[in-house]
């Protein structure tokens, strides 16, 4: 038995959940609804406010899928009750970050600033006063994650200098640069 898969889930107060028929989960809590479509050997129902996962057999494909399954409902029972973030720093000389309205605008060493718009309305922007980190939070893990590495391909960190956009508490490994002609005329 799957060991991630057997866990329960709880559910907070406020969060409800419904399974309608082809395993449709819908959650809804204070921050907002989440759907998604689950495969359809996974049992899913809600037992004493909380949400257990089945397996039919323990074929490979099922063992696979119910680990998955629960991991996934959980993210999205955490994430209409709190959230989910990414935190991302800027550095190099003259790099930084504004936001605009609802949009997050980078001067990241470019001719022309990068804008970003939230994809969805649930996800949002906070960009600290000096302008060198920001904060990409929402409702869904994979959408938040998703849009941080679209915004970090914007200008990836590189190994010489260390300039660019890295998440928070990324190791860069540092290059030597060239070390130059020594000795010859």
């Amino acid at each position: 038995m799957s060991r991630i898969g057997k866990m329960p889930i709880s559910l907070p107060a406020k969060v409800t959940v419904s399974v309608d028929k082809g395993n449709l989960v819908t959650i809804t809590g204070p921050k907002g609804t989440l759907k998604q479509q689950f495969d359809k050997d996974m049992q899913v129902t809600v037992e004493n406010n909380q949400i257990v996962v089945k397996r039919p057999t323990d074929q490979r494909h099922h063992r696979a899928q119910h680990g998955l399954t629960r991991s996934l409902l959980a993210n999205m029972v955490t994430g209409v009750t709190v959230g989910f973030s990414k935190r991302l720093q800027i550095q190099g000389v003259g790099y930084r970050a504004e936001k605009r309205g609802n949009n997050l605008v980078l001067s990241v060493g470019k001719s022309h600033p990068v804008e970003f718009a939230p994809p969805t309305p649930d996800m949002a922007f906070d960009v600290d006063k000096d302008g060198r980190g920001f904060v990409v939070s929402g409702m869904d893990k994979a959408a938040v994650g998703q849009l941080a590495a679209v915004i970090r391909e914007a200008r990836p960190p590189e190994p010489y200098q260390g300039k660019g956009i890295r998440y928070e508490g990324e190791y860069v490994r540092q290059k030597a640069g060239k070390a130059g002609k020594v000795g010859k005329k």
